[in-house]
């Protein structure tokens, strides 16, 4: 389910909510409003609230922090196989074939990531994939080094590459991040009983329903921003590929 599709619906739980507390108000006998009981509800209403609060500050800062992963997962990455390309090409002219194998794989990957088709992402971590990329580290491994010099260059390459396949296995795990059904239900289940609340004593007028309105609609943008963070390859707060674009220019040169 896209981000905007959740965000809708919980837009619609929470404000509907708040419309099904207005209605209540109408039809409730006269001693279910007394001032007794909007006590108890304002007490309950703000544990609610600070419950929610608590969880949608935990969830926005694990979010912020997987999108900022994968960032600097993408630019770490980057710097490395600029690194790698280089320190092949200080190896000799027998690494050509590698650096053009490194370059047109890094282009594929690109395209992979940033592809407005989420089926091309999903094909990053197939076995396939990962073939290549060890059948490049096999490729230096078989290097034939003739000096000390070339011995510790290769040496470099691989520790490089390895670093690479660790970066790029974060990004995949780190990716594609959704809230957990369970909790996304008890959260609005959270925000609509306070809500409901806040309608059962709110004045009937256009104000008092405009507000209601506003505040459902910030908390549904506040649970699209968190998905669309936990999803940093895909959707409207993507992650900028000109590092990698920038890095791909350098390679073979």
């Amino acid at each position: 389910m896209s981000p905007i599709t959740i965000a809708f619906i919980v837009f619609a739980c929470i404000y509907g909510g708040a419309l099904l507390g207005m209605f209540l108000c109408t039809v409730l006998p006269e001693h279910h409003l007394s001032e007794e009981s909007k006590d108890v509800v304002k007490l309950v209403t703000g544990l609610i609230a600070t419950l929610a609060a608590l969880v949608l500050g935990l969830l926005i800062a694990s979010a912020k922090g997987s999108f900022d992963s994968v960032n600097d997962g993408l630019r770490q990455s980057a710097a490395k196989i600029i690194s790698l390309d280089r320190t092949l090409a200080q190896y000799g002219p027998e690494t050509k074939d590698l650096r053009e194998l490194l370059r047109k794989s890094y282009a594929a990957r690109i395209e992979q990531l940033f592809s407005s088709d989420r089926s091309r992402r999903l094909t990053l971590d197939t076995p396939q994939a990962t073939a290549v990329f060890e059948g490049f580290e096999q490729g230096i491994r078989t290097l034939s080094p003739q000096s000390d010099a070339q011995r510790g260059l290769q040496s470099r390459a691989l520790e490089i590459s390895n670093a690479v396949a660790q970066a790029r296995w974060v990004v995949l795990e780190e990716g594609e991040n959704t809230i957990p059904t369970p909790f996304l239900v008890v959260l609005v289940l959270w925000l609509a009983v306070m809500f409901a609340s806040f309608g059962l004593f709110a004045p009937r007028n256009a104000i008092a329903v405009a507000v209601l309105c506003l505040g459902a609609l910030s908390l549904s943008a506040a649970i699209f921003l968190i998905e669309e963070l936990n999803n940093p390859l895909g959707g409207f707060i993507t992650i900028s590929r000109t590092p990698m674009d920038t890095a791909l220019r350098q390679l073979g040169q």
